[in-house]
């Protein structure tokens, strides 16, 4: 036993390889479950007793031997192949493909660019809300159609806590906590149980916008709309403002711009009216100045708040709101170069 030992040992000692391959063979053949190495431990059995300590001491011997003299092959080889073969350092390097920002994400940061030139400032708030400053603040008295289950997602059914359904929340954490001058616009998600469709989802975005200070008029409001407007979709857009309600402006109104795809003289997309509308707006109502510890005959205010999906459909005529939230690459790389 101890002549094959020493025999095997002589023959690992002058072992050769011309590459990493053939070194991983010659591991193979001599280290392997099945190699020659381990057939001896397999002899090993068979030793007598008086025998077995000096065979296995040279069994020993022998495994750590080849073990350390494969793997000297297989790591020269291995360098060899690195320095010398596959890659060629003076190539030129290829540029890794570049992603780009979600459509929504380009809209976004492009109304709060408009702003940002009027001195607003950005605030954000949770969208796991309580009623109070989703509702209760905002002058919405308790049987209001929005508190219904239809229209909001309350957690746990507990009538309290909730997804915020409008950022206007974040408002009034900013009356609470600062005292005018305000202005500041609030982008975010929101939430609202509605059936998905090309024109709807359950969740969408919003930009809201809100200003405090002594003897700010609708005048102001109407004029800061227009450069929006017109910094948004461009120079030759008017718009118009239409009586409507909110329970937290007293006026409300509902903006339209003139059609940007016919310029107002009438298509599908304004159905022939000339005109779309894009955002609700008013004078922020004196009973939330004042639960919001704002003195309401010192200070005045104007709101407003738009969909940046609805936005984002008119500037860039986008059919189906769903593709905001499928995540196709094929729609998403058509905004690579927006911004």
């Amino acid at each position: 036993m101890l002549n094959k030992i020493d025999a095997l040992l002589s023959e690992i000692k002058g072992l050769k390889a011309t590459s990493s391959n053939e070194a991983e063979e010659l591991r193979i053949k001599y280290l392997s479950k099945k190699g020659m190495i381990s057939s001896l431990f397999d002899e090993f059995k068979t030793v007598p007793p008086t025998e077995k300590k000096a065979v296995g001491q040279a069994l020993n011997q022998l495994k750590n031997e080849a073990q350390q003299i494969i793997q000297q092959l297989k790591e020269q080889h291995e360098q060899s192949d690195t320095s010398h073969g596959k890659t060629d350092l003076t190539r030129p390097g290829a540029s890794f493909p570049l992603g780009g920002r979600h459509p929504l994400s380009v809209v976004k940061n492009q109304i709060v660019d408009i702003f940002a030139r009027l001195g607003f400032t950005v605030a954000e708030g949770p969208e796991i809300e309580d009623d109070w400053h989703v509702f209760s603040a905002l002058n919405f008295p308790p049987e209001h159609p929005a508190r219904d289950m239809q229209d909001t997602f309350f957690i746990h059914k507990d009538p309290d806590i909730l997804l915020r359904t409008h950022t206007s929340s974040v408002q009034v954490r900013v009356m609470e906590k600062e005292q005018p001058p305000i202005r500041a616009i609030f982008p975010g998600r929101v939430f609202r149980n509605e059936a998905i469709s090309a024109r709807a989802h359950c969740i969408f975005h919003q930009v809201e916008g809100l200003y405090i200070e002594e003897n700010v008029s609708f005048a102001d409001l109407r004029q800061t709309l227009l450069y929006f407007a017109k910094e948004m979709f461009g120079k030759e857009t008017q718009i118009r403002l239409r009586p409507s309600y909110f329970p937290f402006t007293e006026p409300s109104a509902e903006m339209d711009i003139s059609c940007t795809l016919c310029g107002g003289e009438g298509c599908t997309m304004c159905k022939y009216t000339g005109w779309v509308e894009i955002l609700g707006c008013g004078m922020v109502d004196p009973n939330v100045l004042e639960s919001c510890n704002i003195d309401s005959k010192k200070y005045t205010g104007f709101a407003f708040g738009m969909g940046i999906e609805r936005i984002t459909v008119l500037k860039y005529q986008i059919k189906d709101i769903r593709l905001f939230f499928e995540n196709d690459i094929r729609f998403l790389e058509q905004f690579k170069s927006a911004l």
